[in-house]
């Protein structure tokens, strides 16, 4: 069974930079395809990114594309996502996921995180 963590919320200004840590403990992720979705208040839980197992394969949202880069340390079994020009609708609760399959879709993963918040103010 693998237990997700993630970290590195907090409140920022509009422009800042954040990063995200999603660290796996139970097993190794190495051979999971790992994910970020995120949550704003009265909304549905959105895609951000997702990496394969290997990291040689990466997909970010429009909304963020350009401005967050998913990443990832096998060695460490710690999935990052690096947030840089925050905006006001960036503002959400952060999730971790991890799956055997690749995709956008929430259902394709199997195990999650317990969410980081993230506040951007302007």
């Amino acid at each position: 069974q693998v237990q997700l963590a993630e970290s590195g919320g907090g409140l920022v200004q509009a422009g800042s930079s954040l990063r995200l840590s999603c660290t796996a403990s139970g097993r190794t992720i190495s051979a999971a395809v790992m994910a970020w979705f995120r949550q704003a208040p009265g909304k549905g839980r959105e895609f951000v990114a997702a990496i394969s197992t290997s990291g040689a394969v990466r997909n970010h949202a429009d909304s963020v594309r350009g401005r967050f880069t998913i990443s990832r340390d096998n060695a460490r079994n710690v999935v990052y996502l690096q947030m840089n020009d925050l905006k006001l609708e960036d503002t959400a609760v952060y999730f971790c996921a991890g799956g055997s399959r690749y995709g956008s879709t929430s259902a394709v993963y199997d195990y999650w995180g317990q969410g980081t918040q993230v506040t951007v103010s302007s």
